[in-house]
Order: C-alpha cells, then structure tokens, then sequence
C-alpha cells in the first residue's frame, strides 16, 4: 500500500531533512553528510534492501526527486553566483590569478592517487577534480556561522573559491562530453567547451552591455510577479544551456552574478531562498540514495590515503598563498582549515559520473566514482566544519 503513494514517499523524504537540518542546526554542523546518509537509509540501497518499500520506490516520485535535485544544482548554484560581483571580480583579478594558480596544484594528489590505484586517466581525471574543488556551500555558511564575512582570510578563501568555480566551468564540459556525449574524440571535446566559453561569454558581454536589463526584469511591485519571472528566468538560461550539451550548474552561476549586481539581491534572497534550501536538500538526498554502501569497502584504501594526502596538500596551498599576501599565523590557518572542506562540485562530478554512457559506462565510473565520492565529501565536510569551529576558538 505504501508503495502505491508516491506523496507518501516524498513526505517521509522532506519530514527526514528537516530533522536532519533540525540536528546540524543544533550542533553547528553542516547539514549535507546527514542528508547524504538519509537518502542511502531510505533509498534502495538501505531500506529497499528489506522491504519492497523505500523512497524513490514509485516511478512518479522518482522522476520528482531527480528533477528535483537538479533544480537543486541550480539553486545551489545560483546563489553561489550572487555572492560574487563582475566589479568585484575586475578589481580583485590579480590576486584571484595568483590565489587561484597556487590552488591548482591541488588536483595532483587526486589525480596521481586515481591513476595509481586505477591506472586510467578517466577515472584519475575524475577523483582528481572531486579532490581539486573546496564546498563553496559549506564554506560560505561556516563564515557566517562564525563571524568570519568580514575578515582578510574571508576574502582569501572567497577569491580562491571564485578562482575553483571557474575551472570547473570548463571542467564539467570537459568531462559532460567525455561522459555523456561521443567519447574522448579530442575534436568533440573542443568543440563542446568552445561553445560553453561562447555561451559564457555571450552571458558574460551582456550582463556588460545591457546592465539595467536584469533590474528591469525584476522591477515590479508584486512579489508573486518578482518570483515567476525571476526562476523563470533562470529556467530559460540553464534550460537552453542543458540543451547545447552544457552544465546547468555552469549556466546558474552566472545568471546568479548577473541577478548579483542588481538593486533586487536582497529580495531575491528573502523570495527564493527556500528554494535553495528545499531543492538543495533533495539533491543531496539524492546523491544518497543513488550510491551503494556495500562499495565503501573496496575504497576504504585509496579513501585513507586521498584523504590524508588532498587535506595536508590542500591546508599548505591554502596557507602559504595566505602567507604570500601578508596574512597572519592565524589568519592563513583560518584559510588553511577553511579550504579542506569538500561538497557540492564534488557531488555534481559524482551525478556526471554515475550517468555516463557508451564505453565509459564501467563500474569503475558509474559506481566507484560516485561511492568515492559520497564517501570522501562526508569525511571532509565534516572534517573542515570541524576544524574551522576548532581554529575560531584558538589564538595562535
């Protein structure tokens, strides 16, 4: 009977993350490993496993979940957008260079261990940006958490994740062509990041040349009007982005920038902020319910040693780029920490991975990626939250 009532399914889904967020509320913890956990509790993979009933179970609430957690990418993404400016991002451009080059080297211990252990290139290339990009999400709210927004290695971390962002913009085609289109063909692979370059900077030269377009489409008294042309907006943009074989998540971030420099932000925050929350939330319960437990056991090796090796790689970048821009012991220890924590990029990589077609539909890809994933976001969300609320209350 329970089987039969998708609604039920999707109740019981959204009443579990709000007792979750309910708890890291409480704690002061980030609230993405809880739900990543709830959704492989009530997913197929946990209850599913002793009884004919878990979430997803229907057809009709699957399809939901799924279109809903890619709404969460974009709302996710979006306001990640918002937090950044052009003006910011044309003053700030050398130092983000700078901050931002040092950070790649980040994507070596990913690499060099996936390669290691796996000894193919796709698979390395795949750890290696789960390893390379920091949470935006979870850094983001660790700042506020702790009174850090207005701190000098607030803006590093900040610079660093604006610097992040950008790469996996040309990341994420990179690997959307190599795994959901016609393979490694180097030709495919140029052809599809020069159309996402173009798409970006058609959005990028019009947000330039038209900046009173934005404002305009949101000026209206009405808050129902504000909210339907807004996400419609941003369904139009991210929509024609999926349908030129481009990120979502790509397409969201700079709609989020161009919603960033309007005299509206603030509204934005207030109308659709929940939609953040929820879809977000969906989208990491997901993430949980698409990935098998019983495959931790097979990484527990390589999990260990990514670990240790990306977390000590990623505090030293993150700490001596602080340094070379004059920032105290404890203030680069600050961004140290801070950097460590992984999330949502990681995540995405994950989705993509799990969803791959044609000869890269490999267990390795579809199914220890993804569980690499899930596993290695939840020790280091965790992990960096921990170590930043640790750092805050020291003076060193």
């Amino acid at each position: 009977m329970l089987g039969e009532v998708p609604i039920f399914e999707l109740g019981l889904m959204i009443v579990a993350l709000a007792v979750a967020a309910s708890i890291a509320h409480r704690y002061n913890n980030s609230d993405i490993p809880l739900f990543i956990l709830l959704g492989i509790a009530l997913g197929p993979y946990g209850l599913g496993r002793f009884t004919d009933f878990h979430v997803g179970s229907t057809a009709s609430a699957y399809e939901f979940i799924e279109i809903g957690a890619e709404l969460g990418i974009i709302f996710l993404l979006f306001f990640m957008g918002m937090s950044f400016s052009l003006k910011k991002l044309r003053q700030h451009r050398g130092k983000i260079a700078v901050v931002g080059t040092i950070d790649l080297l980040n994507f070596a211990p990913g690499i060099l261990v996936g390669y290691l252990f796996f000894q193919d290139l796709i698979v390395a290339f795949l750890i290696g940006g789960i390893v390379y990009i920091s949470s935006s999400a979870v850094i983001s709210k660790s700042l506020m958490d702790l009174g850090w927004e207005r701190t000098p290695e607030a803006d590093q971390m900040l610079e660093r994740l604006v610097f992040e962002d950008m790469v996996i913009v040309v990341y994420l085609s990179v690997i959307s062509t190599i795994l959901l289109g016609e393979g490694a063909s180097f030709t495919a692979i140029f052809t599809n990041v020069g159309i996402a370059m173009l798409f970006v900077v058609g959005l990028i030269l019009f947000m330039y040349l038209k900046p009173d377009f934005f404002d305009k489409l949101l000026n209206t008294d009405s808050t129902e009007v504000f909210v339907f042309r807004a996400v419609g907006f941003i369904g139009l943009v991210t929509g024609t982005a999926m349908i030129l074989g481009l990120s979502e998540a790509v397409a969201a971030f700079f709609v989020g920038i161009a919603f960033g420099g309007t005299e509206h932000m603030a509204k934005l925050q207030q109308t659709l902020y929940s939609f953040r929350y929820l879809f977000g939330g969906i989208f990491f319960f997901w993430i949980g319910m698409e990935t098998d437990p019983m495959l931790f056991r097979g990484i527990s090796t390589i999990l260990i040693i990514t670990i240790i090796a990306s977390g000590i790689y990623k505090f030293f970048t993150a700490y001596y780029g602080a340094k070379f821009f004059d920032l105290d012991k404890l203030s680069s220890t600050r961004v140290g920490v801070g950097m460590i924590t992984r999330g949502e990029f990681s995540l995405i990589i994950a989705a993509l991975s799990a969803e791959a077609v044609g000869r890269y539909a490999v267990p390795e890809i579809t199914e220890t990626v993804p569980a690499f994933a899930v596993s290695y976001v939840l020790v280091m969300s965790i992990l960096g939250t921990l170590l930043m609320q640790y750092v805050a209350k020291k003076d060193l």
